[in-house]
């Protein structure tokens, strides 16, 4: 995939802030909504009995009575939920200077997304596990659920936003396999990629994808574009120059000139992935860089009902 010419970027980064906003922005949106067991509001109290876990007393509750009640809640599962980024260098596309929900690159959505499946699950009391990989294994992290571990994997995606590299690629075949293999149990699964890859590959990479289906998991290609650029080819009618920040081969030349054709190529291979996915019983969600998080956090709110049936 050809790519403009793109620099190296940084910033301070508060995901664990703009997660928490994009999370409430979409509760407060689906309240009286018919996705059952998403809220983590409790059904009622029930007296603390001595040898049970201490983990939801209210203690709030118990500063206004000096008794102890733990918060029975509604819908209680053990889900477990494993999230894949590609963290390639197509990934860090476009420029991104500053950091903030409307200005975002390919990889600091895929980021923020993460971070509000994260946020979501914790409040769930979900077990979430993170895999990133490039043209290496870069991060493993197992499905836990505790405070610690949710730091973790916050600091982790802080780094693989703030730490852009050129010329690194993509190799999902092998590294897809490898976090095949780690996951025991049955859990749900969401790779966050752009699908950019060297040519004549597809198949080894679909390969690996059903590999992510063995075990009865549940998987979701969150497939991440800039669509404006990547997909309408919106460039304005002067040179450029073009470079491949993968593999560093560029071409300098008017986008006008290609535009269609370029259209039509990118066109036949997104759809060629959706009957690839739908072949698999893979769900493919196209998510474009310049849209809202509510498409991310619905198809979570699906999957986990299909999960849980």
């Amino acid at each position: 995939m050809l790519e403009q010419e793109v620099h190296k970027s940084g910033g301070f980064i508060n995901l664990d802030l703009l997660a928490r906003q994009v999370v409430e922005g979409f509760i407060s949106g689906i309240h009286k909504s018919p996705f059952h067991g998403f809220s983590a509001e409790f059904a009622e109290h029930k007296i603390y009995n001595n040898g049970e876990s201490t983990k939801h007393i209210d203690w709030k509750l118990y500063a206004k009575t000096d008794k102890l009640y733990t918060k029975r809640y509604e819908e209680e599962t053990n889900l477990r939920c494993h999230l894949i980024i590609d963290n390639s260098s197509s990934m860090h596309f476009p420029i991104m200077k500053t950091f903030n929900r409307v200005s975002l690159n390919k990889i600091a959505f895929s980021a923020l997304a993460a971070a509000s499946l994260m946020q979501i699950l914790k409040r769930q009391r979900d077990a979430v596990g993170l895999s990133v990989y490039s043209d290496k294994y870069e991060f493993y992290a197992p499905e836990k659920g505790s405070e610690r571990h949710h730091h973790m994997l916050l600091n982790e995606l802080d780094r693989m936003v703030a730490s852009p590299v050129k010329n690194r690629t993509t190799d999902s075949y092998t590294y897809l396999h490898q976090i095949a293999e780690k996951l025991k149990r049955r859990s749900l699964v969401f790779l966050f990629t752009d699908m950019f890859q060297e040519d004549k590959k597809e198949e080894e990479l679909f390969e690996a994808l059903k590999h992510l289906k063995y075990n009865k998991h549940e998987v979701v290609l969150f497939h991440v574009i800039d669509k404006k650029k990547e997909l309408n080819f919106d460039f304005d009618n002067t040179p450029k120059r073009f470079t491949d920040v993968e593999s560093g081969v560029h071409l300098d030349l008017y986008a006008e000139n290609f535009k269609e054709s370029y259209q039509n190529s990118v066109e036949k291979y997104f759809n060629m992935l959706k009957l690839q996915c739908a072949k698999y019983r893979i769900k493919y969600v196209q998510a474009d860089i310049e849209e809202s998080f509510e498409k991310i956090l619905t198809t979570y709110l699906i999957e986990r009902q299909k999960f849980a049936g």
